[in-house]
This record gives C-alpha cells, sequence and structure tokens, in this order.
C-alpha cells in the first residue's frame, strides 16, 4: 500500500513550474492584444478573436500533432531554430511554447472582456489629460479591471497545470524534465498503479476546487467592495 510519503510527487513540482513561467509570458503577451481588440473597431477583429480562441474548441491531440510536425527539424520552424542549438521537441521549452499557445485564450478573454467593461469616458479623459496608451493602460485600465485580470492569472495557472494531450505529444513523458502531473497520472493508470493514480488524481481534484473558489470569492469580495 502507497502512502504520500512514498510517492515521487516531482511531477507536480514540474507542473507549477510550468504553469507559473506559461501565466507570467501570457501575461505580457496577451495584455496588448486584449487592450486592442477591446479598443478596435477593424473588420478583421472577428479573424482575430476566431484564431485566439481557436485552442478552446480543438482537441488537444490536433493542436499536439500541429506543434509537434513544427518543431521537428523537418519543418521551416525547427530547421531555422536546430540553427541556434534550440530544441523544442521533448524538452521543457517546448512544453512552455505549447502551454502558452494552448492557454492563450484563457488568458485573452477576460482581459478582453474586462477592458470591453470599462467605462468609455474613464479611457477619454485619460487621453485628453495626455495621458499615453502605456500609462492609461496600466494606471486607469488595469486598476479597474482586477476581477477580470484575477480570473485570467489564475485560470490560466490552474488550466496549464492540468494540460494532458497538447503536453504529452510535444514533450513526450522524460522524467524530471517532461513528466507533468497529468501525464504520471496517465501512466500510473497504464500500469494499474490505481492506489498512486487516485492520490495524484485527489490532489488534481483539490486543487481545482481550490482554484475555482479562490476565483469566486476574490470576485464576490470586489463586487461588494464596488456596491
Amino acid at each position: 500500500m502507497k502512502s504520500l510519503l512514498d510517492l515521487d510527487f516531482t511531477p507536480f513540482l514540474i507542473s507549477f513550474k510550468l504553469a507559473l513561467i506559461t501565466t507570467i509570458i501570457l501575461f505580457f503577451v496577451a495584455l496588448p492584444i486584449a487592450w486592442w481588440l477591446s479598443q478596435t473597431k477593424s473588420r478583421v477583429k472577428p479573424f482575430i478573436e476566431a484564431i485566439s480562441s481557436m485552442p478552446i474548441v480543438l482537441p488537444p491531440s490536433v493542436l499536439g500533432f500541429y506543434l509537434l510536425v513544427a518543431f521537428s527539424k523537418n519543418s521551416p520552424i525547427g530547421e531555422f531554430l536546430s540553427h541556434f542549438n534550440i530544441e523544442l521537441l521533448f524538452s521543457f521549452s517546448g512544453l512552455v511554447v505549447a502551454s502558452v499557445i494552448y492557454s492563450f485564450p484563457f488568458m485573452l478573454q477576460p482581459l478582453q472582456s474586462g477592458f470591453e467593461s470599462l467605462n468609455k469616458g474613464m479611457i477619454e479623459q485619460s487621453f485628453l489629460a495626455n495621458k499615453g496608451v502605456i500609462t492609461t493602460l496600466f494606471r486607469v485600465a488595469l486598476p479597474n479591471i482586477k476581477p477580470a485580470l484575477i480570473t485570467a492569472l489564475i485560470i490560466t495557472f490552474a488550466h496549464t497545470i492540468g494540460e494532458f494531450g497538447v503536453v504529452l505529444m510535444v514533450g513526450g513523458s522524460i522524467p524530471e524534465q517532461t513528466k507533468v502531473a497529468s501525464v504520471a497520472i496517465y501512466e500510473m493508470v497504464e500500469i494499474m498503479d490505481y492506489k498512486a493514480a487516485h492520490i495524484y488524481s485527489a490532489i488534481m481534484l483539490l486543487i481545482s476546487f481550490s482554484v475555482l473558489l479562490l476565483v469566486y470569492i476574490l470576485n464576490r469580495k470586489f463586487k461588494l467592495k464596488a456596491l
């Protein structure tokens, strides 16, 4: 009978590390795009929104397959990266790139919705006061969309922890490098180690519930403050 002390929790550490790095990168990548989408009336807006939302509706195996092809040395991207000795397949760096692509809409959409809910007069007054776009974004817009910002950060982090199909295809299952918690659970089930799988799954379940509970508590707190 296995206990908590007998299990290797390295996959959880890799998952948390991957989620943290992905969330930080996505915040800075998605922020200007979310701001632009919230302010623009361009005809290309629906196309950009559709492309950015693709990871939500695409099966992870499909996205993972195309990333696998794109990162291989036979592809133009893989061949270009090989000149700099950068290998994305079956590496932690590849997991980060894949996670950034897969979790992108989970950061973008809450931020965009938050910006679109802002009082337009507030933004116009900032520009009339000769405040630049960056100042308006960080000093006016972001402080007034705290619920959306917190939701984006927490959901992106949690979604990355729970990734399976994409990370398995791109990173495989290399111990202490690319073997994340979800992949570890899959392998435990494969070898019929249900005791360990139960413990790992219970931890993932607890993490998911805690994340959602935190989002709802914080959003409720901000709503009460706004009343």
